[in-house]
């Protein structure tokens, strides 16, 4: 038993440590020289740590912009699939009308469909749009929030489905019984129960739409003040030369904020991600 559980946990730190490698070699290469970072013989240390290729990175034009905008389309698409894959749940769940397992089965094939078989599409889409509610249409952050919307939603409805139904309806009609209402139930009862679900949920919304790249270049295809930080990096890929370590810093700064969002959410997540299995 010892031994098969030595086994064990030798596998998971081998996996952890490849898993961390890459984020540990983008790191070390933002706090390498510039000379250290493109040597023929790469090293897993540096002698001399160095902040010049933060310093590049913040001295970029517009960075808290693009900083900015990249956490206004994250934080409304986290706030919005939120709320919208909660009551579709809840309505999935706790209601019955024609047409429900289609709709379910849908959320299934949804979340089956390459993104980037739809990016052409959704390109022409939000030009259209554009036309109706310019706040929506190409370079506009309202294109990135409402694609982003889409994709997340069938996933997040899928796991908050399995919390909703864990929910005993006796506690509905207990509710019922002592007078609340049945919104009133949904908001004040049933929402606090799911929120590990509902955290879980908001961490992978966040993490997609933080670092999308391929979406923000197909709908922000003109002008600067509406990019986001993965469009704002690449200032440092240049014909010529590209500067390794500005990317390596830029990227560094970027996984910050995610980060900081899942040490804060982590006990919830995972208990979420459990919740989400047995549902």
């Amino acid at each position: 038993m010892r031994r098969g559980q030595l086994v064990v946990d030798v596998a998971c730190v081998v996996i952890a440590a490849v898993v961390a490698f890459p984020l540990y070699w983008m790191v070390l290469s933002a706090l390498k020289p510039a000379g250290e970072v493109q040597s023929a013989n790469p090293r897993p240390w540096t002698g001399a740590p160095t902040l010049d290729s933060f310093r590049r990175v913040l001295d970029v034009e517009n960075f808290g912009l693009y900083f900015v905008n990249s956490l206004v389309v994250a934080l409304l698409v986290v706030a919005l699939s939120l709320v919208v894959s909660f009551l579709s749940a809840v309505a999935l769940t706790r209601f019955r009308f024609r047409g429900r397992t289609v709709l379910v089965v849908m959320l299934l094939v949804a979340q089956m469909v390459p993104v980037e078989a739809l990016t052409i599409p959704l390109f022409f889409l939000m030009r259209s749009f554009g036309d109706v509610v310019p706040a929506i249409g190409l370079n506009q952050l309202g294109a990135l929030v409402v694609v982003h919307l889409a994709f997340s939603l069938p996933f997040a409805i899928w796991m908050l489905r399995g919390f909703v139904a864990t929910v005993p309806d006796e506690l509905a009609e207990a509710a019922a019984l002592d007078g609340a209402s049945r919104f009133r139930f949904t908001w004040q009862v049933l929402f606090p129960l799911v929120a590990p679900g509902l955290v879980a949920a908001s961490v992978v919304s966040f993490i997609h739409a933080w670092n999308d790249f391929l979406f923000a270049k197909t709908f922000l295809i003109s002008g600067t003040d509406n990019r986001t930080l993965p469009l704002g990096l690449l200032v440092f890929f240049k014909p010529e030369e590209q500067d390794w370590g500005a990317i390596m810093a830029g990227s560094t700064l970027m996984t910050l904020p995610v980060l900081a969002f899942f040490l804060i959410v982590q006990r919830h997540l995972v208990s979420g991600m459990a919740g989400a299995v047995k549902g």
